[in-house]
């Protein structure tokens, strides 16, 4: 690989970033699973529904969007390096992995790390070796972007997963998602795009900006965008790009990684798609180069669209949850045709024509929003138990003509306060900010209805708990019976409440995202394995793990660049579909 800043010819002989001495970093080789060992601590799954993380995650969406723009570094990085990068494998031709949105629990990131780094894979009779290339799509780590959680739900495991560089290192870009712009990129130009210690775990980092251009054999090129999640692509990388687009040409074929299926978005955001159409049409098109394949990752599964020329895959499988697949449209129609884009390019017709998990196996998932609510999101269940005593307590003082005490009128909210926040509080729920962006009366149906039986709920409660003896006792007592025993049996039910109502409403195309990152399925991971022959022959291998492991062990094997941790049940990866080829 090359990091010069001027564009140069193609040389198989091109060498990557000259590998650190193994002796000389991450030589200790940890003894246990001991954080301390580790230098890192391994993070259990993000409960995304818990409420200080949902108010978290809303402040850090708000303030994206309300301050983005003065918070984008994009700007600052042209005076960064503006080099074109070179990868060629040893036969002239190139292994390489793409993988998206994996800094989550431990288990399932690390699991994809570990085959990621394993000299060689079987899979399914393929014998794919380690690639000589990895792009990361995305979300390298949840829920934000501070440099302690890039360190231990990113960086720490993939460093387990190759600790040192292989004497043919591997070299790694990455491309920014819109969690890795919480904090306007500083976390991660820190990781990726320093000038010193360019090394991510055994991986020689390569990129020299937030985006980047890779000349690959045979005449393909990768291209890596930037869009600072969906808003717009920048003066400075539209001149990068102007400049790389130089060196294309009729011959060429692209490859595009973008930080979102906006082909998929654009369903409901017909703005969604504008941005990569645009880079198509002003930077690519008038070269005379076609784009054969779009990536991204984003959405948590494996799902490719095929058109007449065209592959558009979302691979977001790394290591966050589980995103559903039975709620795909089986056709779109890119760039959409109500798109408000004046000189947008003409719509073309692809179809769904593979997805991981399955229709069916994404259907069963579902069901197990019951059970997985409360056991992912204790949290959460603690908030409704809390939410709904209170409203208990407003019905019963209202019902049952508590004496006027003073302490009693303090500590009861007003019953039609409640009531009203209860109800619009669950239609809130029904139009979260990153839901579609076409509203439909389906939401409002369906968010009041949620509210309505949350109302229907604290009366039968408060009519069961005014047949018990406690309210009859003196103040404060029927408050502390109240929030001991009443407030847990009551939270627990009110959870299956919201399970029954999301399994509902996804069933409707509402709260899909919120049916499924409720559940925290760690399983059904995938990756994509790449390879490029000299000839110009590009295959794609859809990698898929249906159980993570989730039980490791010290790896007896004490060679450097060996995994420090082993599975102590063996992953079985399995192609998600036969290998597609593109010519």
């Amino acid at each position: 690989m090359s990091d010069d800043h001027t564009p140069r010819t193609p040389d198989p002989t091109d060498a990557r970033p000259d590998p650190v001495p193994a002796d000389e970093r991450a030589t200790h080789r940890p003894r246990s699973t001991d954080p301390l060992e580790l230098g890192f601590t391994p993070r259990k799954p993000v409960p995304w529904l818990a409420p200080f993380l949902l108010i978290s995650t809303g402040i850090r969406t708000l303030l994206a969007m309300l301050f983005g723009a003065y918070l984008d570094k994009r700007e600052l990085q042209n005076a960064f390096g503006d080099g074109v990068f070179r990868q060629a494998g040893p036969d002239g031709g190139l292994w390489l992995d793409y993988v998206a949105d994996l800094g989550d629990g431990f288990n399932a990131t690390y699991s994809v790390a570990y085959l990621l780094a394993q000299p060689e894979l079987t899979v399914d009779g393929h014998r794919l070796p380690r690639a000589q290339t990895l792009v990361m799509g995305g979300d390298q780590v949840y829920p934000s972007a501070a440099y302690a959680e890039y360190e231990n739900r990113c960086k720490g495991p993939y460093q387990a997963a190759l600790p040192v560089p292989p004497p043919e290192q591997p070299t790694l870009f990455a491309v920014p998602g819109n969690h890795d712009w919480y904090d306007g990129l500083t976390a991660f130009l820190r990781l990726f795009v320093r000038s010193r210690d360019r090394n991510f775990g055994g991986w020689g980092t390569g990129q020299s900006r937030s985006y980047f251009a890779v000349e690959l054999p045979a005449g393909w090129w990768l291209l890596g965008v930037d869009d600072q999640s969906g808003s717009y692509l920048d003066d400075p990388q539209l001149a990068y790009f102007d400049e790389v687009a130089r060196q294309l040409g009729p011959e060429t074929k692209v490859i595009i990684a973008a930080p979102a299926p906006t082909w998929v978005k654009a369903a409901d955001h017909p703005t969604a798609y504008d941005s990569i159409d645009y880079f198509i049409r002003t930077i690519i098109d008038p070269t005379g180069a076609k784009v054969r394949l779009l990536l991204s990752g984003d959405l948590h599964h494996y799902a490719r669209y095929t058109g007449t020329d065209r592959q558009l895959i979302t691979c977001g499988g790394g290591g966050a949850y589980l995103y559903p697949t039975h709620k795909l449209p089986e056709r779109l129609e890119v760039p959409p045709r109500d798109t408000l884009a004046r000189k947008a390019s003409r719509a073309r017709p692809y179809d769904l024509a593979a997805r991981y998990p399955d229709a069916a196996r994404s259907r069963r998932y579902g069901w197990g929003i019951f059970a997985r609510l409360p056991l992912r999101n204790p949290g959460f269940t603690t908030l409704l138990g809390t939410l709904h005593t209170l409203l208990m307590l407003a019905m019963a003082g209202a019902t049952a003509n508590w004496t006027d005490a003073t302490g009693q009128r303090l500590f009861s909210v007003p019953l039609v306060a409640m009531v009203l926040v209860t109800v619009a509080a669950a239609v809130l729920f029904a139009q979260p900010p990153n839901a579609s962006g076409k509203r439909h009366v389906r939401h409002w149906i369906l968010g009041v209805s949620h509210g309505v039986a949350h109302v229907a709920l604290a009366a039968a409660g408060t009519w069961a708990w005014l047949a018990l003896p406690f309210y009859d006792w003196p103040w404060p007592l029927p408050a502390v019976a109240a929030v001991v025993l009443y407030g847990p049996v009551i939270g627990l039910v009110s959870s299956q409440l919201v399970a029954a109502y999301l399994l509902v409403a996804g069933s409707f195309g509402v709260n899909v995202n919120e049916l499924f990152a409720g559940q925290g399925i760690e399983d059904s991971k995938s990756f994509l394995r790449l390879r490029i022959d000299p000839d110009g022959t590009l295959t794609i291998y859809p990698i898929g793990v249906d159980r993570v492991a989730r039980d490791w062990q010290v790896n007896p094997d004490q060679s450097p660049t060996a995994s420090w941790l082993t599975p102590k049940t063996q992953l079985t990866p399995r192609l998600a579909e036969p290998p597609v080829t593109l010519h």
